[in-house]
């Protein structure tokens, strides 16, 4: 059963106000400052995000040295011993682009046209980019000024969780089982769970990860992920005298990375085609470094692209004596569908409210994964939910206002269908 029109046109209000708010706050997240959360801006909206929810009336609050946001919301009256659920999301941005002062803007009722950016005249966003604007002309849809992202992976989540919350102070015909909330830091970089108190979670029937795409769509299956770094030593010696003396680190390494099957990188592949993708590549002639992620749906592939990647480094080794090549594989993420097939109850719910919001249903892989993926490995089941936004992690990014207001329904229907409402 849909929600009154009073409830949606209350709830898509306060979800575009908590957006706009927390766009305002740069929370990129570092790979390089090995520290916890990853960049101490993520800590100012974690404290804005703890401020709120102690004016809406949540217990437990806490916002931890780490980063982490937590707490509680009572059951409606009657429905104590109701399964408790929990609604995540993430509150850094990606390192890919600046996230740093955004400026937004509000392209109203959308008409089709390309899209412009203030900032960068060169950049635009069509239908060509995203045949998914198709199905939003008529909708207010919003995108930053063309010099950073606009921060919907993962603010519009947040945001959504934090409207659900007000509409649940506001309206007591709204009903629901206890419920927690979390905030993670550092969930782009991979880190979104590394210091997350699982006690403190363990006590839920399951969870959801507000963190996905179109709206519509719910995600079971995420690919299985490694990371691998390399360090390639040689030896510099003057360019003058350098015939057969020289090993050029950098220079071996661009060799080394151009062996890479470019059928197999990200331009090249789409649904359930794997990948390898190097993201990072710096150094000199001493030494150089390189980053690379490797990810599939089968794990056998992505045990094969390993392979190959070692062969490669003994090729190497063996063609430049005195070459080293250092690789370490670490293993970031599984699939989360061998979790969450055990938990077919858990999926249904949202399947069918997804439908009752008015949606049409999008069952759909991730090519990459979020916080559920671990915390399903943990043993907690947690599907993920769109947010909404698309083109995450560019300048693009954009996300219609109404996906605001859908996934705050989505929520909203979930924790109802959980004390069997419907």
């Amino acid at each position: 059963m849909a929600l009154s029109e009073d409830i949606q046109n209350f709830i898509h209000e306060i979800a575009l106000e908590n957006f706009l708010r927390y766009l305002q706050i740069e929370t990129t997240s570092s790979e390089k400052t090995g520290t916890h959360p990853s960049t101490p801006e993520q800590l100012d909206l974690g404290k804005l995000l703890k401020e709120e929810l102690t004016k809406l009336g949540l217990e437990n609050i806490i916002h931890d040295e780490f980063g982490y946001v937590y707490a509680d919301l009572k059951a409606s009256e009657g429905y104590e011993n109701a399964p408790s659920i929990g609604f995540i999301a993430h509150m850094d941005t990606s390192p890919a682009a600046s996230g740093k002062n955004v400026k937004y803007i509000i392209h109203e009722k959308y008409d089709g046209s390309t899209i412009t950016f203030p900032k960068d005249e060169k950049l635009t966003i069509t239908i060509k980019d995203s045949p998914e604007l198709t199905k939003m002309i008529g909708l207010d849809i919003i995108t930053a000024s063309g010099d950073t992202l606009l921060g919907a992976d993962d603010k519009a989540g947040i945001a959504e969780i934090m409207a659900a919350l007000t509409a649940w102070k506001k309206y007591s015909e709204l009903k629901h089982g206890p419920i927690t909330v979390c905030f993670t830091p550092d969930e782009e970089i991979g880190e979104g769970t590394e210091k997350i108190d699982m006690e403190r979670l363990n006590q839920l029937k399951c969870a959801y990860t507000m963190d996905g795409g179109e709206m519509g769509e719910l995600e079971t299956e995420c690919f299985d992920a490694w990371k691998a770094e390399f360090e390639f030593i040689g030896l510099s010696v003057h360019p003058g005298y350098a015939k057969d003396k020289m090993i050029n680190a950098i220079s071996v390494a661009s060799r080394f990375f151009s062996q890479i099957p470019e059928k197999e990188t990200p331009e090249q592949t789409e649904n359930r085609e794997g990948f390898y993708h190097l993201y990072d590549l710096s150094g000199g002639e001493e030494k150089a470094s390189a980053k690379m992620i490797i990810r599939d749906f089968e794990v056998e592939n992505n045990k094969r692209r390993m392979d190959y990647l070692k062969s490669l480094k003994d090729t190497f080794e063996n063609q430049y004596k005195g070459l080293e090549i250092k690789a370490k594989f670490t293993h970031s993420y599984e699939n989360m569908n061998t979790f969450l097939i055990d938990y077919p109850e858990i999926v249904k719910k949202a399947e069918k409210v997804i439908l009752d919001a008015g949606l049409e249903l999008i069952r759909t892989a991730i090519r990459g994964g979020t916080d559920g993926a671990r915390l399903s490995a943990r043993g907690l089941p947690t599907p993920n939910i769109f947010a909404g936004g698309m083109l995450f992690h560019s300048r693009k990014e954009y996300i219609p206002t109404l996906a605001l207001q859908k996934a705050t329904e989505v929520i909203l229907l979930i924790a109802r269908n959980w004390v069997n409402e419907d």
